[in-house]
Parts: structure tokens; sequence; C-alpha cells
């Protein structure tokens, strides 16, 4: 069982994400990395408020509920990456002497790997859905926090595109060429939504910087 928490410091964190221990890794990284998204969007948001932004009050309000249940998401995903792994390492470590106990490893394993690959595909989906949010606000935002803005886009899609590359690992031990092929097509069809989304808001960003 992980001790890894949400709660440990960030020197921590990167300490134990440095070391020779598998967790926590890129899967569990690409969470936090999505949290920073949408702490980013927060800020923003609450700094674009009062009668100045009041014809946005209501995406504000929106976005700041959903960052502030993307982040709670992000906490729990990086849980389930860590808890996807250790699944897949008892069931390598099952026995395999007799056809029966190989029949089960099998088994075990493929099911430990469509959860190491459910994981990483709920997070791209988290952050399609906060980049939906910052993208929402791009237009109206404080322009004096635009760039801030900006990198909440960058850090939500390196979030999803680090979690992409978290499921393709485990695409060839799902044991099911249909199954495979199914998330890969939802991988692909996310991670396309994503760039362009994250896209969108760095170009309003830039642009209304300008002004």
């Amino acid at each position: 069982m992980s001790d890894i928490s949400w709660d440990q410091s960030i020197r921590s964190f990167i300490g134990r994400a440095g070391s020779a221990d598998p967790t926590p890794g890129g899967g569990s990284v690409a969470a936090v990395v999505g949290a920073l998204g949408a702490a980013m969007t927060s800020m923003v948001g609450r700094l674009s408020q009062g009668d100045k932004f009041t014809a946005i009050r209501p995406q504000i309000e929106e976005t700041l509920a959903e960052m502030s249940r993307l982040s709670a998401e992000c906490e729990t995903l990086m849980h389930a990456d860590i808890a996807s792994f250790d699944r897949y390492m008892s069931a390598l470590r099952l026995p395999k002497a007799t056809e029966e106990e190989k029949a089960q490893r099998r088994a075990a394993l493929r099911e430990a790997a469509v959860q190491a690959t459910a994981v990483p595909l709920r997070l791209m989906d988290q952050c399609r859905e906060g980049l939906s949010h910052t993208l929402r606000i791009a237009e109206g935002a404080n322009k004096n926090v635009l760039s801030d803005l900006a990198i909440a886009a960058i850090l939500l899609e390196a979030a999803a595109r680090s979690a992409l590359l978290t499921a393709e690992i485990n695409f060839g031990s799902l044991q099911d060429a249909k199954l495979e092929a199914a998330y890969a097509e939802q991988a692909a069809d996310l991670m396309r939504l994503i760039a362009d989304m994250a896209r969108e808001a760095q170009d309003i960003a830039r642009r209304r910087m300008l002004e």
C-alpha cells in the first residue's frame, strides 16, 4: 500500500517521483499536473470577479466550482493510478505452475491492465472538461492574468498527453484486440479535442494580451 499523500510537501513528492520507487510514476504525476492546471484556471476566475466582470459572473462561478471538483478528482485518480500499478504487480507475482494457475494469472493480468488503462483515460476526460471551462472564460477574464490562463491550458493538455502515454503502454496487456482498438480510438479522439481546445485558449490569451 502506497503512502503517497496529496498533503505531503512538493519537495517530498518530487523526491519520491525521482526515486527508484515506481510509484508515484507518470500517471500520478499527470494527475498532479492536471490539478495544477485546474488551480491556474481557478486563480484566473477568482481574479475575474467584481463589477467589471458582471457579464461573465455565471461562467466564473461555474468554472470555480468545476475546478474545485476537478482538483478533487485528480487526487482520486492519482491514488487510483498507484492502486492500479500495485494490482498489476500483484497479478505478475501470481503462481503459474499449473494450467489452472496460468489461466487465473492471465485473467488477473488482463483485469489489472483494463484498470491501468481506464484510469488515465478518465484523467484525459477530466482534462477535457477542465479545458472546456478554461476556454469558456478566456474572452472575458481579467487581462492581467491571461498568461496564467494560457498556462492552465498548457498544463491541462500536458496532463492529458501524459495520461495518453500511460494508457498506451497498457494496451498490449489487454489481451483483447477489439477492446484495445476501442480504447485507442477513444484516446485519440479525446486527445484531438483536448489539443484543439488548449490551442484555442492560448490563441485567445495571446490575442487579448496584445490588445
